[in-house]
């Protein structure tokens, strides 16, 4: 099931966003996570890496939180992207309230309507049901990285 979002708000997202925290990161190179974070350093964003059980300080280049909360403060994070299951979104989503995130990115599969209105109260923009890793080349922003890392 895919949520119906504008393709305007997706690329604008996509090409606003700097830095992503993605809960759920695995330092398993088949998972999807590990996938996903590596393509969107590839393209650019700087990822940083959630899960209090990976089994190591620093993944891809980048040191492992085990929760949002633990990220500095000096680490603006934009967009929070969840790889866990839909059940664990409203904790996640509270999290990413208390560090000011502005979106909140829910990837294939992972829906919680309680969440997502929690987070859009608090000003969040909330897509759920969607990967950036398919969304970047089907919108046609893969053709120009830009180093967002700043």
């Amino acid at each position: 099931m895919h949520l119906q979002y504008d393709d305007s708000l997706l690329r604008d997202l996509l090409t606003s966003v700097k830095v992503i925290a993605l809960v759920g990161a695995s330092p398993k190179p088949q998972r999807d996570s590990h996938r996903v974070m590596a393509y969107l350093q590839a393209h650019g964003y700087r990822v940083i890496p959630v899960n209090p059980q990976a089994g190591a300080d620093e993944l891809l280049g980048e040191r492992v939180y085990p929760d949002l909360d633990s990220i500095p403060a000096s680490i603006k994070v934009d967009m929070v992207e969840v790889f866990r299951r839909s059940e664990e979104l409203p904790e996640v989503a509270e999290a990413a309230i208390r560090i000011g995130a502005k979106v909140l990115w829910g990837q294939l599969g992972v829906i919680h309507g309680v969440a997502a209105r929690r987070a859009a109260d608090y000003g969040l923009t909330v897509i759920m049901d969607r990967c950036p890793k398919l969304e970047i080349p089907r919108l046609g922003l893969e053709q120009n990285p830009v180093d967002r890392r700043g």
